[in-house]
């Protein structure tokens, strides 16, 4: 019996998963996220060694009997990161053939026909990358609003903060985003939270833009101008790594991934709109199963393996051990 390794690593979370050649799922385990650009290559290596620890123990698979692996890691977005990536990775004792990819494209692997298409991520902060028929690829930058690429939750906070503040200086009329963020910090008015994050005192994270989802739901103008900034610029994204692939006139399969696209369609249809405008046959569908699954496919190609020959199967069992 052959198995196989995949390993997603994001910025909150990191998730591994051991499946046989037949796409059954016999081991997860997780762990903090491993993004070395906040936790260190010490903290990437932790997340590494942990998830795979209890994959593997859950499993009841030695290393030495996993034939291939995929790591989708966040934080790897150059090339010159790979030697760095590749030395945290060799730490695990693997003896496999093995790739390491941007976390990007765990959603597309997972999500989009044998991996051909676009795929958006959306949780802390945002990424897209792509892939047509020809191997040839696409991708932004994958570092936020400093490359004016908007629509995680880091640039949904972000930008209700700025709601906050017109609405403090009378630009706009009074919104629930005000007593949200005096509340997250635990601010005693606004002059206090402005100067609190003006000077370091008061910090935003990305988890506050589930409450500015919220309050969007519940009719809140600002939150709603909010959401919906968010979902045009990630519909820019999409488009503009459809033209990368030169597949913006085709059919092309437009993955959404990350916890973002939990606000529903608040979000998913203004970047419908934006997309269908400049990508007129492209078909939008949410991730179905845990992007770890992406991972595991990109392991199984290294070892000459057709996962999507056991797609259907991986995507059952990874739904129901993944938590």
């Amino acid at each position: 019996m052959k198995y196989f390794l995949g390993v997603d690593v994001g910025s909150s979370k990191t998730h591994a998963l051991i499946v046989d050649e037949h796409g059954r799922c016999v081991g997860f385990g997780k762990a903090w996220g491993g993004n070395y650009q906040t936790v260190g290559y010490d903290g990437l290596f932790t997340a590494l060694h942990d998830s795979f620890a209890a994959a593997k123990e859950t499993s009841g698979v030695d290393k030495a009997q996993i034939a291939g692996a995929g790591f989708g890691v966040a934080g790897y977005d150059f090339p010159s990161d790979r030697e760095a990536h590749l030395r945290e990775i060799s730490k695990l004792g693997l003896s496999c053939p093995l790739e390491v990819v941007n976390d990007g494209w765990n959603g597309l692997y997972a999500g989009a026909t044998r991996g051909i298409g676009v795929n958006v991520t959306a949780g802390s902060s945002n990424n897209c990358r792509g892939r047509n028929a020809a191997g040839k690829e696409g991708r932004i930058v994958g570092n936020g609003a400093l490359f004016g690429e908007f629509g995680g939750g880091t640039e949904i906070v972000s930008y209700g903060l700025q709601m906050v503040n017109y609405a403090w200086i009378k630009r706009i009329p009074p919104t629930k985003l005000t007593q949200i963020y005096l509340n997250a910090v635990d601010a005693e008015d606004e002059v206090d939270l402005m100067e609190g994050l003006s000077n370091g005192r008061y910090h935003l994270f990305p988890y506050l833009a589930i409450q500015v989802m919220q309050a969007a739901r519940e009719g809140d103008h600002a939150a709603q101008d909010v959401i919906r900034w968010a979902g045009e610029e990630l519909g820019w994204l999409a488009v503009a790594v459809a033209r990368q692939i030169e597949m913006e006139t085709v059919d092309v399969e437009i993955v959404q991934s990350g916890s973002v696209f939990e606000a529903g369609e608040l979000i998913t249809d203004p970047m419908r709109a934006v997309v269908l405008t400049h990508c007129p046959h492209a078909k939008l569908t949410r991730l179905d199963c845990p992007p770890v699954v992406g991972a595991v496919i990109l392991g199984m190609e290294q070892a000459g393996f057709d996962g999507y020959a056991v797609r259907e199967e991986l995507v059952r069992s990874a739904r129901e051990v993944v938590k």
